[in-house]
């Protein structure tokens, strides 16, 4: 597949993810939070093509499984941080990069959406040591508090990062460790299957129907209803993580935002989780996967 075309797709997908309105608990077209706003991720979601672009031009290159560890996707993935910190100063974007970063590489080297799922998952497994280096200094760059943290490899230690190199442990086997608590390191080390079972049949379902913005709350909702979310546990314990996923069932049980009953129900959730601050953003950049796994079959295969 053309990486142009895959870097624009990475882009619209962060774009429209963003503007998907009212995605409850989360900044939209209407809503930001205290310390960044609406504008700042449409930014974050153009600066990122390029990197994306650059992800898939060397998957395509280097998509044999001798040569996948070339791809070094951790770099990539630190420099789209980078990028986004040198234009907006915050984190905006590191759990969409992290997964939009293979997704755009794997579609560089696929033919279809078995290949795409099937090599994101190859490309994961083939990361490095230094690849887990880079994804440490994004994390720190991007101030993600949480994702890393751990007994034994925690993002914010010094001596992890040389146990990393000395015992060789992979970008991959790193996510592994969190994948117990995390949902995004979950997607990452078992061939994303939220974004690939949920939230992209949902997505492409929806949008034939009822178009764009309505097919990206409902995908928003529906995996929040079965995957409670985990920045959510972070913060506030798996109790109100799955309080919220309760919450966000309710919803879609009166439709969602497929009809005006479910969506005075919507917006009350909306203002229910911004009083409380509860920001489900993982549910959110596991939606911007499914939108671009949506877009790269739609306009790429």
């Amino acid at each position: 597949m053309d990486p142009e075309l895959i870097g624009k797709i990475a882009q619209i997908a962060s774009v429209l993810e963003v503007s998907g309105h009212p995605k409850p608990g989360n900044v939209h077209r209407t809503q930001d939070f205290d310390d960044m706003v609406f504008e700042d991720f449409l930014i974050s979601g153009v600066v990122i093509g390029s990197l994306m672009k650059k992800a898939a031009e060397i998957g395509n290159r280097y998509h044999d499984d001798g040569s996948l560890h070339k791809i070094k996707l951790g770099k990539i993935i630190k420099e789209a941080v980078i990028e986004t910190d040198r234009w907006i100063g915050n984190n905006t974007n590191l759990g969409i990069v992290l997964l939009l970063t293979p997704l755009s590489a794997s579609a560089g080297m696929s033919n279809d959406l078995t290949d795409l799922r099937k090599n994101a998952g190859r490309i994961m497994e083939a990361t490095t040591s230094q690849d887990a280096i880079n994804l440490y200094d994004a994390i720190n760059l991007a101030d993600a508090g949480g994702m890393g943290e751990q007994e034994e490899l925690d993002v914010a230690d010094a001596e992890a990062r040389d146990k990393i190199i000395d015992e060789d442990i992979s970008m991959y086997k790193v996510l592994q460790m969190s994948s117990k608590w995390d949902l995004l390191s979950y997607e990452l080390t078992n061939r994303m299957p939220v974004t690939f079972g949920i939230g992209f049949p949902t997505f492409r379902t929806t949008k034939m129907e009822y178009g764009i913005n309505k097919a990206t709350v409902q995908t928003f909702l529906t995996i929040l209803s079965k995957k409670p979310d985990t920045l959510i546990s972070r913060k506030y314990g798996d109790d109100m993580a799955k309080l919220v996923s309760a919450d966000a069932d309710s919803v879609l049980q009166s439709g969602g935002i497929l009809n005006p009953q479910g969506e005075l129900l919507l917006r009350e959730l909306d203002k229910q989780l911004m009083k409380n601050k509860l920001n489900p953003g993982t549910t959110a950049d596991i939606t911007a996967a499914s939108i671009m796994v949506a877009y790269l079959d739609e306009f790429g295969f």
